[in-house]
């Protein structure tokens, strides 16, 4: 009915302006207001807003933070964080809600995110990415260094300056956001794209691989806390080393890396040994080697020249084949001989007892059989000789290697008293014995000083005169002219 049937006056609103009239009442009542509560449903949109639900024990709130505000976020939100979020109410007319525009969102203090912190950490370790057994070692010297940090910030100029110091490598920076939104997951990118490089292209492949941020609060380093840059860290096959805030800060990236570094500058001091100490390693080393080689030569020449000592005489070895040589080459023609001659004593008793025809076959017999015996003998004998001269050869280059000679050759002497025994003791020589000392190319005496002058030589006797010889006959006596 209308309002004249009715009896009403009372102003119909339309939908859309009671919804903007209550939009207006709402801002203009709560334009600004500070919120804490606890983060419920987080959802991050393609267009980057986000949108959640603001919570107690007694109530709900739907909140939205536009894309710009939430690129500013030094942390990433999480279901069941406590927050302080500041901002207005307004409502949504589409589907007759209110909710709360946050321009701003900060932890509801350090206890909340290291409430979050320590769960996080329990989870990710109940997974195993902690496990020390996980861990790989960091090459000693590696060609080529990955550092993924910011390229603005005194950290790079720092690691560069100190690996100069130390032992210059090549470095690749990967430059990322060390801070704020985003940065988490630029951190893990280039840890993977590090990763990635096969090495066969212009770009090396990092042998090691260095996170380093500087100093500052949980809230700044909370990005190195985050899930997906410590599971980047636990897939890196490249040996990681994490250098994240000061000595006392402590991130998520620290325990599932291969090694911590208490800073950026000491991540370098890990990750390269120092050029000089090496060199300095080095030289004592080849120093020792040297020593050590010269001592293991001179005590095998002495354990050989003992065992030298306790072999025979070369003379003495070959002396017994020497004289079997010559027995047997001095009976081999007797021997021949008195076979022949045994042989035409049988001979001549079957001649005699035998006709000329019988002999005639009989000695053409044995006339055969004594050059085939020849034929057997004359090779045999010359296959023997020649054995035996190949023996003796041979036992003569033996002897003449192990002569004393040889050793003479090569610069020593062999030194020889008076008597022609050779001297092995310098304590055996008194002042003044003579010597003889024997070269590759001939002997010559010589007499023992001992650092004393010898002694003078005795004089030589004087020869007599012979007399005159007297004449045999006649006087004795000179005639004279005056």
């Amino acid at each position: 009915m209308s309002d004249a049937e009715t009896g009403s006056n009372t102003y119909e609103f339309t939908v859309s302006e009671l919804s903007g009239a209550l939009k207006r009442s709402v801002e203009d009542q709560f334009g600004y207001v500070r919120v804490r509560a606890e983060l419920s449903g987080v959802k991050r949109v393609s267009s980057g807003h986000v949108y959640f639900a603001l919570k107690d024990d007694q109530a709900v709130l739907d909140g939205v933070c536009w894309r710009g505000v939430a690129s500013r976020f030094t942390f990433v939100p999480e279901d069941g964080l406590e927050v302080i979020c500041t901002g207005k109410l307004t409502t949504y007319p589409a589907r007759s809600k209110y909710q709360m525009v946050v321009d701003h969102m900060e932890p509801a203090g350090a206890g909340a995110l290291m409430a979050l912190l320590e769960e996080r950490k329990k989870k990710l370790a109940a997974e195993g990415l902690f496990d020390p057994a996980r861990k790989r070692p960091i090459p000693f010297l590696p060609k080529v260094i990955g550092v993924v940090t910011s390229p603005t910030g005194a950290v790079i100029r720092d690691i560069l300056h100190r690996l100069n110091d130390r032992f210059p490598r090549h470095v690749l920076v990967w430059p990322v956001l060390v801070q704020g939104q985003g940065a988490a997951e630029q951190v893990a990118a280039a840890i993977r794209g590090f990763n990635a490089i096969d090495g066969t292209g212009s770009v090396p492949r990092p042998d090691v691989l260095i996170v380093a941020r500087g100093g500052g609060s949980i809230e700044d380093l909370w990005s190195f806390n985050e899930e997906v840059v410590v599971r980047a860290a636990a897939e890196s096959r490249i040996p990681l080393i994490s250098a994240v805030g000061h000595e006392t800060d402590t991130t998520l990236i620290d325990y599932v890396s291969d090694l911590r570094a208490p800073t950026p500058t000491g991540a370098a001091e890990k990750a390269v040994p120092v050029r000089e100490e090496l060199l300095y390693s080095v030289t004592d080393l080849g120093r020792r080697l040297a020593t050590l080689r010269g001592l293991m030569i001179r005590d095998r020449v002495e354990r050989l020249r003992g065992l030298a000592r306790g072999l025979p005489s070369p003379r003495d070895i070959l002396g017994l084949a020497e004289q079997r040589f010559d027995d047997l080459s001095e009976r081999l023609p007797r021997g021949l001989m008195a076979v022949a001659q045994i042989k035409a004593a049988k001979l001549n008793r079957l001649v005699g007892g035998l006709g000329v025809g019988r002999l005639k076959q009989l000695l053409a017999y044995r006339e055969g059989q004594l050059r085939s015996t020849e034929n057997r003998i004359t090779p045999a004998y010359s296959r023997r000789l020649a054995d035996l001269s190949a023996r003796l050869e041979a036992s003569g280059r033996m002897l003449e290697s192990l002569s004393y000679t040889k050793v003479l050759e090569r610069g020593y002497a062999l030194v020889t008293d008076a008597g022609g025994k050779p001297v092995a003791r310098a304590t055996s020589l008194a002042t003044g014995d003579q010597v003889t000392v024997r070269f590759a190319d001939g002997a010559t005496a010589m007499q023992v000083l001992n650092g004393a002058a010898p002694e003078p030589a005795p004089a030589p006797k004087p020869v007599p005169k012979p007399k005159p010889k007297k004449p045999t006959g006649g006087s004795d006596r000179q005639g004279t002219l005056l």
